[in-house]
């Protein structure tokens, strides 16, 4: 070995640093987040509410538990289980505050595939009829469960795999059309699925392309059989439920705590059917026997992993798109940040873990998400307080759920799906905003309801890509400008000069959801200069032009090496190179804009096409006291100028 070579590989050395201890915190609490947050829980501030919410949640949890398990062709008992385990797994790993893991449509109904597939109700007499040593349950119903669970194991492999490659941050091909799309097209499959208990009708299971039309097609061909009493209760329980929610929503600022309308009619429909012994006087379908007891852990069976890739494939990323989501949006309502890839951890160790205890696929829920935020929920201490109350119904409670009516169970599914369907309003958001996003969200919509929610959503992303990839080349602006540093000096009326610091920045590319996060990035970068304020002005430099966007930006002060963040602070963008944006484009648009009102920034754009600004008016609450969009820099500098004298003047500490 030359001395080069010694020296080289002695460099290489000294710079690999042993890990310490601190270095092992910072991992446990980047890796599990109830280590950060639980540290700073306040219980006076935040116990209440969340327990609160708990309670609330645990009622959705319960009911839509039942429900979805029966959805996924297993029995009612297993979603229970399945909303236990991953909420509880989830507040360990999970980032989403206030996102609620458990039991979800749209997986259960992929896993239903891969359980009537492999285990049809048709082999149910050829299985023995002697009852397993788990819960007294038949081999048939465990045959059934082992599927699900296969499939939630594999799934959630996918997602740890996907962790692992740290593929947590394509997620930015999938955008919000088209999750809003998939999510409202899967939901229309739910309520589909349930329309044979809210109509009492015996129904053979339909699925594959087409099965949403064949569906109706046989409950139009059988209308006949529908049992008029079964139809009557379901408009009772959604009329109900419906009006209820609304009341509560009209009126949860006055009223502390919103009523249970849910637990209520699970109280009220139980104690009626089982007075009136409606299972037998009319032939009503009730849920039946809820075992007590959690059974022990089993693994899943390994040899039929390979016959439910499929499947898993599909909850691994239906799931983590529609949790991923929830848990964004959350983040940004209240004011914290999400790891894509920590996500990807927390739900695929959500899934492993929870298949050993017999649980069907899991996901954050919509209805439920939503139900946290209105009753007030702060942290994750609500899902494990909730979880507190489903095992008190796994043990105490459950089997005096037998006479529950399975049109009401199904009325509290549609009904909580509202969410989900009242998405339909959002395409005439994106038809004011982006028409070709408009005609994205319905072809996705369109393949999910026609095939599958994991085809419609590979459908969108297609889609998106390709357009995006035909757009690029009709940009006739994609070179980035070199804009040099200027100082504007501000001549008040007392005829004062006072240096204010103008951020002069040029979009110079297409604003779309391949580069939406970045410009956010950006442009936050180049507002905040502290951080490298102190860096010599070549590698600012090279930080810049490495940037989507370029700034001119004037001094406050004489050093330059002293950036001026202060509420003087203005920014103007032009936007004469962004020749076309799409919704998640303007979306990040008006967030920035938004971001820097906050932050005492004035924003002022130039430049802008007539359809930019009717967009951004449309997306977004703007501020109308003030005019913020101009026809060129100079006029742009002017306006700041008068109201720089109107401030004085109105002032009269200055004065």
């Amino acid at each position: 070995m030359t001395g080069a070579e010694r020296k080289k590989k002695s460099i290489l050395w000294s710079k690999m640093r042993v890990p310490n201890c601190e270095d092992f915190k910072q991992w446990c609490r980047r890796r599990l987040p109830i280590l950060d947050w639980a540290t700073h829980y306040s219980l006076k501030e935040n116990l209440l509410p969340d327990t609160v919410s708990g309670i609330m949640l645990a009622v959705q949890q319960v009911a839509q538990g039942l429900a979805f398990a029966v959805l996924s062709s297993v029995h009612p008992v297993f979603g229970l289980y399945g909303s236990l385990f991953p909420a509880i797994i989830y507040a360990i790993f999970g980032m989403g505050r206030h996102v609620a893991t458990g039991t979800f449509a749209l997986t259960s109904l992929i896993s239903a595939n891969a359980v009537e597939r492999l285990v049809p109700l048709s082999s149910q007499n050829l299985t023995t009829h002697g009852n397993t040593s788990v819960l007294g349950l038949s081999d048939f119903e465990m045959q059934r469960i082992s599927v699900a669970a296969a499939v939630s194991f594999l799934g959630g492999v996918i997602q740890a795999a996907m962790f692992v490659l740290q593929l947590g941050s394509a997620t930015f091909l999938i955008t919000e059309p088209v999750v809003s799309a998939m999510t409202t097209g899967a939901a229309t499959h739910v309520v589909t699925s349930q329309a044979k208990y809210l109509l009492g009708m015996k129904m053979p299971y339909i699925s594959g392309p087409l099965g949403f039309f064949y569906i109706y097609a046989y409950i139009f061909k059988n209308i006949k059989s529908v049992r008029l009493e079964a139809l009557l209760l379901s408009l009772l329980s959604i009329v109900v439920l419906v009006l209820v929610k609304e009341l509560n929503e009209q009126f949860k600022r006055k009223i502390k705590i919103v009523l249970p309308v849910d637990l209520v009619l699970i109280i009220a429909a139980c104690f009626t059917c089982y007075c009136t012994n409606m299972e037998n006087t009319y032939g009503l379908e009730v849920v039946g026997h809820i075992p007590k007891g959690i059974p022990p852990p089993r693994a899943p069976p390994m040899n039929i992993l390979s016959a439910v890739i499929t499947e898993a494939f599909g909850v691994a990323l239906v799931g983590y798109v529609a949790s991923l989501a929830l848990a964004q949006g959350s983040a940004k309502k209240f004011g914290y940040s999400v790891d894509d890839n920590q996500e990807l951890l927390a739900h695929g160790l959500s899934n492993v873990i929870a298949s050993f205890f017999f649980c069907i696929p899991s996901a954050a829920a919509m209805g439920r998400t939503a139900g946290l935020y209105g009753t007030g929920a702060k942290t994750q201490v609500a899902c494990l307080i909730s979880c507190v109350f489903v095992l008190i119904v796994i043990y105490a409670i459950g089997p005096l759920l037998y006479w529950l009516p399975m049109c009401v169970l199904a009325s509290i599914i549609v009904v909580g799906l509202k969410g989900m369907l009242i998405q339909f309003r959002d395409l005439k958001k994106y038809w004011n905003v982006d028409k070709i996003d408009w005609g994205i969200w319905v072809s996705t919509y369109l393949f999910t309801v026609c095939f599958a929610a994991n085809i419609g959503l590979l459908f969108g992303v297609v889609c998106t890509v390709a357009i995006v990839i035909g757009r690029f080349p009709r940009a006739k602006t994609l070179s980035t400008k070199n804009m040099k540093e200027m100082e504007f000096k501000m001549k008040t009326e007392m005829d004062d000069e006072t240096l204010q610091q103008v951020k002069i920045i040029s979009i110079n590319n297409p604003l779309v959801f391949l580069n939406a996060k970045k410009f956010h990035t950006d442009i936050m970068n180049i507002i905040q200069k502290e951080n490298t304020g102190n860096q010599p002005f070549d590698e600012i430099r090279k930080h810049e032009q490495s940037t989507l966007l370029t700034s001119m930006s004037g001094i406050c002060n004489e050093e330059a090496t002293q950036p001026c963040l202060n509420p003087k602070c203005s920014l103007i963008l032009d936007c004469s190179g962004l020749t076309f944006s799409d919704y998640s484009g303007v979306s990040m648009l008006v967030e920035v804009y938004m971001d820097c009102k906050n932050k005492n920034v004035d924003v002022s754009l130039v430049h802008c096409t007539a359809s930019l600004i009717k967009a951004m008016k449309y997306c977004g609450n703007l501020d109308s006291e003030k005019p913020i969009f101009f026809e060129s820099v100079s006029a742009a500098i002017s306006n700041m100028h008068l109201n720089k004298n109107l401030s004085i003047l109105s002032d009269p500490g200055e004065v």
